[in-house]
């Protein structure tokens, strides 16, 4: 399919598809288009936002039956495949030889791309190690000195995910607030996501600031849009009087 008919067809299940760069698109075309017209044969329209019940059992099911198909032992060694360099050739030979593309989003009427991130998240151990203790902490703080905001890096050193670390110390340097939100605060939340989904819009199809929305300013977005993947931690830097949670729950 070139690039204008994927366009035209993926613009029927992701209305905002032309503010997304031709690369994804293209990606989209091959992994998502065909999925997407099966769903619509069966009348299930495609979903954005948090993952159910029902999606995550799913997912989880898709998972399981890849690895006995390519008998890898981990969920961690498909979506981590860089901690075992040693295995790295054979599975990544095993996921192209039996579509892991494709078997991993079977049922779940989401885009590849967000599976994948979901997928990664649940089958990550390093994200449920419980509290980080006082050495830890003070362990982040040193690393973070060293290595500015490389998570990568932090988190292979700490033995936490990249989101946990980052997350973490976006809540040790922050000067918090823990009281009702002010009008100041609020507004400084509404400006800082004005801010960056801007930015994110610029970066996928390369428009000028004042394309992309009305004459006053004010951006032109779909609802899913705004609760989709925000930047957290460097919302809450542009807040500055709250940690990551509070502006992610206020919003």
């Amino acid at each position: 399919v070139d690039l204008d008919t994927a366009k035209k067809e993926l613009e029927e299940f992701i209305p905002h598809v032309r503010n997304i760069s031709d690369s994804s698109i293209r990606k989209m075309a091959g992994r998502d288009l065909a999925r997407f017209k099966e769903f619509k044969k069966q009348g299930i329209a495609i979903k954005f936002g948090r993952f159910t019940k029902k999606e995550n059992e799913q997912l989880q099911k898709n998972i399981k039956e890849f690895l006995s198909i390519t008998g890898i032992d981990s969920a961690e060694k498909l979506f981590f495949t860089w901690r075992y360099p040693g295995e790295k050739e054979t599975i990544s030979r095993l996921k192209v030889e039996h579509q892991f593309c494709a078997k991993i989003s079977e049922g779940i009427p989401r885009p590849w791309r967000l599976i994948y991130y979901r997928a990664r998240k649940i089958f990550d151990p390093n994200n449920y190690k419980g509290r980080y203790t006082k050495e830890e902490k003070e362990k982040l703080k040193k690393y973070h000195a060293l290595h500015g905001n490389n998570w990568k890096k932090i988190s292979e050193l700490m033995s936490r995910s990249n989101l946990s670390v980052a997350m973490k110390f976006s809540e040790i340097k922050s000067p918090i607030n823990y009281g009702p939100w002010s009008r100041e605060e609020i507004q400084k939340l509404k400006l800082a996501v004005k801010e960056v989904m801007k930015r994110r819009l610029e970066m996928e199809d390369g428009s000028s600031p004042s394309s992309l929305g009305e004459p006053n300013g004010d951006l032109l977005l779909k609802r899913e849009q705004l609760c989709q993947q925000l930047p957290w931690t460097e919302i809450e830097t542009k807040v500055g009087s709250r940690y990551w949670r509070q502006c992610k729950q206020k919003w």
